[in-house]
């Protein structure tokens, strides 16, 4: 099919889901200039029409996190927490063969738009979930709450780090925690239960400018500590050469994969029950999971995407449709799990 030929408005068979997939796609959320107030406003509805309470939280001027929630029939059990970011990142557009805003699918089902992995598909699949149990007439023992948080692709200081220190998360009372993970190109679902710990430095040197590379024949990690490295550079290099951390995480919090552990007992027992086979990992690179775990919390990297290829931040990024209704499935067979896990030690 040729770019273009197909139209933004979704077929009379698409599935409601998808429809609101999409919808949710076409909200330009990239940086450097989020238009969070779209996107809190549209997860707001959609919060609204499925029955959930809704609070919004400004953690600093222009940062708004949204909670959505669902009241357990025990409130004094820890609550479950879906998190999901709102952000996404850049474009460069003649990289795509579709508008990367316009969620344009394809003849295979394939919906092209930055996020559709990266993570908003997410956010619907949680949502959705919610809507099909509740129209089922469930109720369960925990609370769940969906958090919806800015900023988590420039590190997540005026998101989630911030949320973190709030009184209106100490409130939510979090027990557990799901947040995003990658695609898997294979049969497996990638289960991240840790994160590799990402050092953004910025270092500002005054002088003529030139050519300064040189290749080191030691790397820092198997000399000395790469902080005192990179300090002991700028000491060399003479006055004027200064660094600062622009993100210095230091966290090596890891969720427990035990089978003793009753939160990856529910986990790990519902996705035995549906046959989908998982594949423990650290993640690659970062998401607020770390923050999540740092503040005592367990949390888990999962986005149930298989057979797709990895294409977050890449051009092109696609998610298909039948993969993104199996997520829903997922899910939906996921929370009552979770929300039901018998009262804790601590809980009494």
């Amino acid at each position: 099919m040729a770019p273009g030929k197909q139209g933004k408005s979704a077929g009379a068979s698409e599935n409601p889901s998808v429809t609101l997939f999409r919808e949710y796609l076409r909200i330009d959320t990239r940086h450097p200039k989020p238009d969070y107030d779209a996107a809190v406003q549209f997860l707001e509805r959609v919060g609204t029409d499925v029955g959930l309470l809704c609070q919004k939280v400004e953690v600093c001027p222009g940062r708004v996190v949204l909670v959505l929630t669902w009241p357990g029939t025990n409130p004094r059990l820890r609550s479950i927490l879906l998190n999901s970011h709102t952000d996404v990142v850049p474009v460069f557009e003649e990289h795509w063969t579709y508008p990367p805003f316009e969620a344009i699918k394809d003849s295979q089902g394939n919906i092209y738009a930055r996020g559709a992995q990266d993570m908003k598909c997410v956010s619907i699949q949680y949502l959705e979930a919610v809507r099909r149990l509740k129209a089922e007439g469930k109720s369960f023992a925990r609370t769940i709450h969906l958090s919806f948080v800015p900023d988590e692709e420039v590190g997540g200081y005026k998101g989630m780090v911030m949320f973190l220190q709030r009184p209106e998360f100490k409130a939510l009372n979090v027990g557990f925690a799901l947040d995003e993970g990658l695609a898997s190109p294979s049969d497996t679902y990638s289960v991240f239960y840790g994160e590799k710990s990402p050092w953004w430095i910025k270092v500002k040197c005054v002088g003529s400018p030139g050519h300064g590379s040189r290749f080191i024949t030691n790397t820092a990690a198997e000399k000395l500590a790469f902080e005192e490295q990179v300090a002991a550079w700028c000491r060399e290099a003479g006055d004027g050469v200064t660094y600062e951390f622009l993100q210095k995480c230091m966290d090596q919090h890891i969720t427990s994969t035990e089978d003793s552990d009753p939160w990856w007992k529910a986990f790990s027992g519902v996705c035995r029950d549906m046959k989908l086979p998982l594949k423990l990992e650290i993640f690659p690179a970062a998401t607020d999971s770390r923050y999540i775990r740092a503040a005592g919390y367990p949390a888990l990297g999962f986005s149930p995407m298989n057979r797709t290829p990895v294409l977050l931040h890449d051009h092109n990024e696609f998610l298909n449709e039948d993969v993104f209704l199996r997520g829903i499935d997922i899910y939906a067979h996921l929370l009552p799990a979770l929300a039901s896990v018998p009262p804790l030690p601590a809980e009494g």
